[in-house]
């Protein structure tokens, strides 16, 4: 019993000292387009938080063929490649936000979507919007991990 409290200080007080130190912040501009008002990442301590990705081709403002289930296979493999980027994967992947045109197109993305976390799941937030940039179907958000 005694040990398991003292051991129990000690978490709370390492807890303590890390909340207490400040976090390092490191902005990443998106590639070969400083023009947009925001980060394509933001790194917060451990954390990698990615911009919205949208289902076009790399380097275009054309978006992937196939409606939603090719955007949203396009908008996943953005993030993976954003993700590689900064030295992170899907798997370190905690939350995401999808954003959708049609919110009855949910199903259809879902499909895709359960391909690329298969593993361990991230929590996650799927909502309607009433437009996108480009005109798109799909938008989503992540947070990464990147652990200690």
């Amino acid at each position: 019993m005694r040990k398991s409290l003292a051991m129990l200080t000690v978490l709370v007080l390492s807890a303590c000292a890390v909340a207490n130190e400040k976090a390092t912040v490191e902005y990443h501009p998106i590639p070969g387009n400083d023009s947009l008002p925001f980060s394509d990442a933001v790194r917060v301590g451990n954390l990698l938080f990615l911009s919205g990705k949208l289902g076009n081709l790399p380097g275009t403002s054309e978006l992937a063929e196939g409606g939603i289930a090719g955007e949203t296979r396009q908008t996943l493999e953005n993030i993976k490649a954003s993700l590689e980027r900064y030295g992170a994967s899907l798997d370190q992947v905690v939350k995401c936000t999808v954003f959708l045109a049609d919110i009855a197109e949910w199903a259809q993305m879902n499909e895709v979507y359960v391909e690329y976390f298969s593993g361990n799941k991230p929590a996650r937030s799927a909502l309607g919007a009433s437009g996108l940039a480009l005109n798109a179907r799909v938008e989503i958000e992540c947070i990464a991990s990147l652990g200690g």
